[in-house]
């Protein structure tokens, strides 16, 4: 044999590259290698990536500067289960970097990461998958993506994964997600109520905690509460509160129960079961301030159902609510508050909290926790509203100054709900006079001036409420309560300009009070929101007629309208028609101006210099009183007629009085007999002239300018009133007065016109001497010696209103004017049983004067319009 020879390797192939073992120190050379085409290169370098990235939050943010995180995209779809595993991992790490996550929504690669949730996957791919969105699920826009993208149905499918990371960031996820009611609603799609119960009975509390807080959110929706009652999840969580082990997980569970029994089934249910009773006794016994907290605001959700209030009730809640409100802790106060206000709405238990619950109530309102203040008042607010022994309790259990000083609070709901309060309270007359007596005006002012629309409305109406008596109005107009009083009238809240309309109408009940509202521009104001159809209220409407009847003048010249109530008096005068909006000048501007071709302006005023006296009434050539000898035989003519059925012949008018009424005035003219007759009645004509002459210069404003401006005196009205006091005022039966008053006034106003010759009555060239000789537009009602039907209304009523006879003032069309008046039958005096109500009637003064004219008939359409 021969020597064997040794058999040489064959060399490589040329195009082959020899393996290269590199060791990298730096984090961008390694990043190069991702994009490298080999399958364990790109492994490893994915792996070094991860320990990197998971060292903190400086390393993902040098990942993020050098590039890494697309070319890491595109290995979340790689082939290599290794290289997908890994790439994986490192977005799980990273997407808890804010920039990270900025960068992979505009990547768009949310539909990758979902897609590493399938069933096929590995448990380490679910687990950071699963990480990485519950990351991401933090933000608004990744939660859209993630449940567009089909994220929410393999979550809920992980929550039943065997490793408890996965489940952990599964249920992060979800409950992320679920903040969105889109996500809700597919949620009871998917029926993941009984994967997430499953979760309670975890070892890990984190997992707990996370399903119980995603239980507290869903539940918001009914129908996930019926899905939660209908997989007995109420029983579970009743288990967790009666485990001790579980204290951790109380507060969260309250939170549960608490949205689970607004659902009328499920208070039902734990009702029947007995759980309802655990609950409350739970609640009442705990020592962990925030568990009786938050079961405090588990009652306070469910009471504001009806049917659960009445069970509630049924399980003594109040005594539970009571025990929470001597809490030392501020918070546990506030929701026991809030739930007794919630209660409220229960008269049961507004009965219960009248002896216990309103002293520790007002205690609270005492404390310097203002949200306790808050809360306090408000459960106050609640008990005392339509239930005056509720605040006759807070009364005595000496809340009058408690309140008061809460309206100084630092809160806004404080001082609404302590106004709210001195409200309710102040609808007792008694409790009224207490509140005002604390200076509560004063402390007013502060909320009145406040920049928030509840606590103005508030405040506002405990004015309306307190000042009902003339010292509160008055300590509240001292106190510059008024001015913002007025100015919440500008106010673009309805409940705020409606409460100050209230408060006003209850203010202008006094003159000096009335005056100030006007000084301030109440009256112009309200005008002007009672023009615009979607402003004005009730109360606007009342206030204005409120102040206007305290200017009379202008409430005849806007509304052409004075009631029975509406007494005229001294400066009052007839203007005319005028517009909405439009202003009437004060008398002096009218007194000071020069006449003009408009119509006269009647002024009624019975201030004289001098006043009849018994004893001038039989001194028939007093200058004063001349024509007061006329003034006396007419009315002892009426009396008489009306004594013998009424107005008609000249013989009648001769006889003598039955009635020992107008003895004196009968005795004056037997005095006038024969020639004297002629000589009086020339001596009245000319005392009639030099009195109208006298009165100009007054007019006109002329005399001395140091002298204080007093508006016209009018003689003639005096007389007037001097006679139909004397002569009128003794008649017994109201209709008789009216009757003889109606003819007493025509007489003085040119006697009965026909109707037929109503246009040859010449009082227009009457009014225009009087207004040539007096140099002015205002008349006195007294010197008008031929008058029509506006005149004579108004000076019926002038006299009526100094009687006390009650008639109102119409004003129509045309220089119409009327006076009506309500009288009973008097045919069913004496009778027995209830009386047919007063009927009403217009008082002729021109065509037949006393004659009453029902006032809905055709002739008293006659009078008015024809």
């Amino acid at each position: 044999m021969g020597k064997k020879i040794k058999k040489e390797s064959e060399p490589p192939p040329k195009d082959v590259f020899d393996p290269l073992t590199i060791e990298s120190k730096k984090a961008a050379t390694v990043v190069l290698m991702l994009n490298s085409p080999e399958e364990e290169i790109l492994a490893k370098a994915c792996e070094a990536i991860y320990r990197f990235a998971l060292k903190g939050e400086e390393n993902k943010a040098t990942l993020l500067e050098l590039g890494a995180v697309e070319p890491l995209t595109k290995l979340l779809n790689h082939e290599d289960k290794i290289v997908r595993r890994n790439a994986t991992m490192i977005f799980g790490i990273l997407a808890s970097n804010n920039d990270v996550k900025k960068l992979l929504r505009e990547l768009d690669v949310m539909n990758s990461v979902i897609a590493q949730l399938a069933a096929e996957e590995e448990v380490v791919i679910h687990e950071f998958a699963s990480l990485c969105l519950a990351n991401m699920s933090a933000e608004y826009t990744s939660k859209v993506q993630i449940f567009e993208q089909g994220g929410l149905e393999p979550l809920i499918r992980l929550l039943s994964s065997p490793d408890p990371d996965v489940k952990k960031n599964s249920i992060e996820c979800i409950y992320n997600l679920v903040q969105d009611f889109q996500c809700r609603a597919t949620l009871q799609e998917l029926n993941a109520i009984p994967p997430i119960l499953d979760l309670l009975k975890s070892e890990y509390p984190i997992i707990q905690l996370l399903a119980l807080k995603t239980l507290g959110v869903i539940t918001n929706d009914k129908e996930c509460r019926a899905m939660l009652r209908d997989s007995q999840g109420v029983d579970h969580l009743i288990k967790i509160l009666e485990t001790k082990e579980l204290s951790d997980l109380h507060i969260e569970v309250l939170s549960v129960l608490a949205n689970c029994l607004e659902d009328m089934d499920t208070m039902v249910m734990i009702q029947q079961t007995g759980d309802l009773k655990k609950l409350l006794s739970f609640a009442e016994n705990s020592t962990i301030p925030d568990i009786q907290k938050n079961a405090a605001r588990a009652i306070t959700k469910a009471a504001y159902d009806p049917e659960n209030r009445k069970l509630f009730h049924e399980q003594e809640v109040e005594k539970c609510l009571v025990t929470l409100l001597g809490s030392e802790n501020d918070g546990t106060k506030i929701a026991a508050s809030q739930a007794i206000s919630a209660m409220c709405e229960n008269s049961g238990s507004k009965e219960f909290f009248n002896n216990q619950g309103i002293p520790q109530l007002i205690q609270l309102l005492k404390s310097d926790n203002e949200e306790v203040r808050e809360a306090s008042a408000l459960a106050l607010a609640n008990l005392t509203t339509c239930n005056p022994a509720n605040a006759n309790a807070a009364a005595e259990g000496d809340g009058i100054d408690a309140l008061i000083n809460a309206l100084s609070s630092k809160r806004d709901g404080a001082i609404a709900n302590a106004a709210t309060v001195l409200t309710n309270m102040a609808m007792q007359e008694s409790l009224r006079l207490s509140i005002q007596s604390h200076d509560v005006m004063h402390a007013l002012l502060s909320p009145l001036h406040s920049a928030n629309t509840v606590v103005q409305s508030k405040a506002a109406l405990t004015v309306a409420a307190t000042a009902c008596d003339v010292e509160a109005r008055t300590e509240l107009r001292n106190s510059g309560g008024l001015e913002p009083l007025v100015e919440l009238l500008h106010s673009k809240n309805d409940e705020v300009r409606r409460h100050a309309s209230w408060a006003i109408m209850v203010c202008a009940s006094d003159e000096p009070t009335a005056a100030e509202l006007c000084r301030l521009g109440a009256l112009d104001i309200l005008e002007e929101i009672n023009l615009s159809v979607s402003r004005k209220n009730k109360f606007s409407e009342a206030a204005h007629n409120k102040l206007l009847n305290h200017h009379l003048s202008l409430k005849y010249s806007q509304t052409g309208y004075l009631s029975s109530s509406n007494i005229i008096t001294d400066g009052v005068y007839d203007y005319g028609r005028i517009n909405p909006g439009t202003k009437l000048l004060p008398l002096k501007d009218l007194c000071l101006q020069e006449p003009s071709d408009r119509r006269a302006i009647l002024l009624v005023n019975s201030k004289c210099d001098a006043s009849p006296t018994p004893s001038m009434e039989d001194k028939s050539s007093d200058v004063g009183y001349g024509r007061s000898i006329s003034s006396s035989s007419s009315l002892r003519r009426a009396s008489k007629e009306k004594t013998n059925a009424g107005f008609g012949s000249p013989t009648e008018e001769k006889s003598e009085p039955t009635s020992g009424r107008n003895t004196a005035l009968s005795k004056s003219a037997t005095k006038e007999k024969g020639s004297r007759k002629g000589r009086v009645k020339k001596e009245e004509e000319k005392v009639k002239e030099e009195e109208e002459v006298a009165v100009a210069p007054k007019l006109t404003g002329e005399g001395s300018p140091d002298k204080e401006w007093l508006p016209p005196s009018d003689p003639d009205f005096c007389v007037y009133v001097y006679e139909v006091t004397r002569s009128i005022l003794p008649i017994t039966s109201i209709k008789e007065q009216v009757e003889v008053l109606a003819k007493y006034v025509a007489e003085k106003m040119g006697g009965k016109i026909p109707k037929e010759k109503l246009h040859d009555f010449s009082w227009e060239l009457h009014i225009s001497e009087l207004k040539f000789q007096l140099k002015s537009n205002v008349v006195p009602i007294g010197l008008i010696k031929k008058g029509i039907f506006y005149h004579r209304a108004l000076l019926f009523k002038a006299l009526a209103d100094r009687i006390g006879i009650g008639c109102s003032l119409v004003r129509g069309e045309y220089g119409r004017a009327w006076n009506e008046v309500k009288l009973m039958n008097e045919s069913r005096k004496g009778v027995i049983g209830a009386l047919p109500p007063p009927e009403t009637y217009i008082v002729d003064l021109m065509f037949h004067p006393g004659a009453l004219i029902k006032l809905r008939s055709r002739e008293a359409d006659l009078y008015r319009f024809l």
